[in-house]
């Protein structure tokens, strides 16, 4: 008994600093853990496990995210990957469910190698709302197998056939003697008219000359009515968007930021007295530019919203001021 007592009094206190030192290590890291865990989730799931050789696979990828927690930048898909190649890819959906956000995307895959090939995990970063180091969680990965056709080696090899020829006579053509007719017909209709109607048309009179924010504003409408990244055609709507930015910026501030690259034109704006005000929402439409036509990122929807907007509000702030001084209680002078 005497020993038994000895012993408790021994271990037992180094048993309980070693459980409260573990208990004060799970503490620290429980935030982390929570929202690795608990804010922001992503999964991946593929169609099929195994094609032919020019058949085609559907990649379905799943991102959830807590937007009070953190921000959700979606993940870089290459065109290729271990000789797998990217047919088509699908918009990215998105759909809002009480404090969470969750983002689908379909990927089409091919493959023109037989053999069995890897679909890599895919990295998206989650970057912590009251800021610090991005966090980094990966979809799963998939073996994919890719047939040949298969061929049977017993049977003997068929000659290829000849060409058979079809007899014709000039009733098989009637028809398009016809057609040839008709459409010879409408077209010397179609240019008598508009001969007829540009001479009796009078002139149209001179309009008024458009100012050049007036012009960026209405290309940046059509632009936007066009709905280009809606339709997976984003790397074209950046294009698009910084050129007419950057021809603004030619006009209005005899700057050539056609010639710049996006680093030489943000240095020329941050020294410029000009252009020194609206260097950073410049910087915030040429990067994200730069990241969809460069990089191939993909920016969420949020962004390319923003990125119009952002482009309209700088060409609003910026266009010049007109004076206009009326004359009509000016005093008349006498010499």
């Amino acid at each position: 008994m005497k020993h038994a007592k000895r012993f408790k009094s021994l271990h037992f206190p180094a048993l309980a600093t070693r459980t409260h030192a573990l208990f004060f290590v799970l503490i620290i890291l429980a935030p982390f853990s929570l929202f690795a865990q608990g804010d922001a989730r992503v999964s991946a799931r593929i169609s099929a496990s195994q094609i032919t050789i020019g058949d085609q696979v559907r990649l379905f990828i799943e991102a959830q995210n807590n937007p009070s927690a953190g921000t959700l930048q979606w993940a870089a898909i290459p065109d290729s990957f271990n000789s797998l190649e990217v047919v088509e890819r699908g918009k990215i959906d998105t759909v809002q469910s009480g404090g969470f956000v969750t983002y689908k995307q379909r990927i089409t895959i091919t493959g023109f190698d037989s053999g069995i090939f890897q679909v890599p995990s895919f990295a998206f970063a989650i970057i912590p709302s009251g800021g610090g180091t991005p966090l980094q969680i990966f979809t799963d990965s998939f073996a994919l197998t890719v047939q040949t056709i298969q061929v049977d080696t017993t049977k003997a090899f068929k000659p290829i056939k000849g060409i058979i020829f079809v007899k014709t006579t000039w009733q098989d053509y009637v028809a398009y003697f016809g057609i040839g007719a008709l459409l010879l017909v409408v077209i010397i209709a179609v240019v008598y008219f508009l001969l007829k109607r540009k001479k009796d048309a009078p002139p149209k009179p001179a309009g008024p000359v458009e100012s050049v924010h007036d012009r960026s504003i209405r290309l940046l409408n059509e632009l936007d009515a066009k709905q280009l990244w809606q339709k997976n055609k984003v790397k074209e709507y950046y294009v698009e968007l910084t050129d007419i930015v950057r021809a603004y910026i030619e006009d209005r501030f005899n700057t050539p930021a056609m010639e710049l690259t996006t680093d030489e034109l943000l240095t020329k704006a941050q020294f410029s007295r000009d252009l020194q005000p609206y260097h950073s929402i410049l910087s915030s439409i040429l990067h994200t530019a730069d990241l969809a036509k460069f990089a191939k990122a993909q920016p969420l929807p949020q962004e390319h919203t923003d990125a119009m907007e952002n482009a309209k509000s700088f060409i609003l702030k910026s266009k010049p001021i007109v004076i206009q001084i009326s004359t009509e209680n000016k005093p008349e002078t006498t010499i």
